[in-house]
């Protein structure tokens, strides 16, 4: 499935907010004043009656989405990722969260792929922020198909929601056949093996698929596993998992605390399996400004860290 095409997931959101424009007269978008970034601009261009610039006053954004929620309306709210859930916490938790409130918050520029923008804009802990929160569902796209495919599964779905896509063009994993079936809470299985699993979110999905191909050479099988929606998690799949291979690494551009791989060991220990596991993600720290190949390099989130890591968890 996975191809070296390139398309960049913030177009696909763009294209899929027109796409549900036409289909739902409800539908309103509020951005604050980076619309030529998040992409909405391409919904404000269609449908300049429903599109909401709220410049730079994000708080007021997401009160603003919660109360045309409340008249019926399907809100969807853009902006990066640091700003979506760092500087509107207390709105994004009583406004939306609290009051279940059909919001849907779509960020982009998530982790640390905005590279030279630094420290101040990677965002790191959004998804541990969301997670948290009681109502709020927890999504992160892979590629630019899947992003379509969600964007339109938040808007036909009724609740808080939050999703997370990066700032760079990634590799399209998938067909449009490939998502038919995709829900919301059910991860993918994108390719199978026996010996260890990767369970990925996000921008990990591909250089996951790309570990596999190297470990398979080593005589290595290893199992990719997609998991789109970090909250609700699939419990079973994970578990699936570690019963059916030997060894699971979970991987997001993401601290490896509150994130995914908190989540998965979290059903590990509850449910009392013993299994090697370990987290790759942002170890605790604020990360360097660099170009995304390099910064992925030096916290150790490309091919070549999954592939050493995955060696050195199985010889144990």
């Amino acid at each position: 499935m996975s191809s070296k095409l390139m398309f960049n997931p913030r177009n696909a959101y763009g294209e899929a907010l027109i796409e549900l424009g036409e289909k739902h007269k409800n539908l309103v978008v509020l951005d604050a004043d980076l619309s030529k970034s998040t992409k909405t601009i391409m919904f404000a261009k269609k449908y300049p009656e429903r599109f909401f610039e709220m410049g730079i006053a994000e708080a007021n954004m997401i009160s603003t989405a919660a109360g045309l929620a409340s008249c019926g309306k399907i809100p969807f709210v853009s902006t990066f990722a640091v700003f979506a859930t760092g500087r509107v916490y207390d709105q994004i938790r009583m406004d939306v969260a609290y009051s279940r409130a059909n919001v849907k918050i779509f960020a982009t520029h998530g982790g640390i792929s905005v590279g030279e923008d630094g420290a101040s804009h990677q965002m790191i802990e959004d998804i541990a922020l969301m997670r948290a929160l009681p109502n709020m569902t927890v999504l992160a796209p892979s590629d630019a198909t899947q992003t379509k495919k969600i964007v339109h599964l938040m808007a036909e779905n009724i609740g808080p929601m939050y999703a997370r896509v990066g700032r760079a063009d990634a590799p399209i994993i998938y067909s449009e056949k490939d998502l038919e079936e995709l829900k919301i809470g059910k991860g993918i299985v994108v390719e199978d093996g026996k010996d260890i699993t990767f369970i990925a979110t996000g921008t990990m999905v591909e250089p996951a698929l790309e570990a596999k191909k190297i470990l398979k050479e080593q005589g290595i099988s290893a199992r990719v596993i997609d998991m789109h929606t970090v909250k609700p998690l699939d419990e079973k799949l994970v578990l699936k998992c570690a019963k059916e291979t030997k060894a699971i690494i979970t991987a997001e551009e993401h601290s490896i605390i509150g994130g995914l791989g908190s989540a998965v060991a979290e059903i590990l220990a509850e449910n009392n399996v013993q299994t090697r596991f370990l987290r790759m993600g942002i170890k605790d720290v604020f990360c360097e400004s660099g170009s995304p190949a390099e910064l992925w390099e030096k916290y150790e989130l490309n091919e070549k860290h999954m592939v050493k890591k995955a060696q050195n968890l199985l010889k144990k």
